[in-house]
């Protein structure tokens, strides 16, 4: 898990994947969770080759909806927005296919979801390119 027994490369390769996946910086966070996550999830598997970041967001999104943790899957739709390896049409098309296999409420609020997500970030843009008042 580790480059040279060095635990500081391998929490920097888990912070500099995590910034990847999700489009912004992260910090370090005390705790065993934070370092499970950063040090194994997203250093170590995340980093793995074989598939891109968009094909184990997608695998994600797809297991989230299943375990009716759309809330959670918010976080992987913001992500993916921003990154650009989704498109609103991919984002929404995703929902109704996978109505047909997570039963159609998980599929429906993640699609409700989607649509509020695209809303908000439409909405920061519109307020982050607009002039300052004075």
């Amino acid at each position: 898990m580790s480059d040279n027994g060095s635990g500081d490369t391998v929490r920097q390769r888990g912070l500099a994947k995590m910034a990847e996946v999700y489009g912004t910086e992260f910090q370090e966070y005390p705790g065993a969770h934070f370092a499970v996550t950063a040090d194994h999830l997203f250093a170590d598997i995340w980093s793995r080759p074989g598939l891109t970041i968009r094909d184990r967001r997608l695998l994600l999104l797809g297991a989230l909806a299943a375990q009716g943790a759309i809330d959670t899957a918010g976080i992987q739709i913001g992500a993916a927005l921003r990154n650009g390896e989704l498109t609103e049409d991919q984002l929404h098309e995703i929902a109704v296919f996978l109505c047909h296999y997570v039963g159609w409420p998980n599929g429906s609020k993640l699609d409700i979801l989607v649509g509020t997500i695209v809303a908000q970030q439409k909405k920061a843009a519109r307020a982050q390119s607009a002039p300052a008042e004075q």
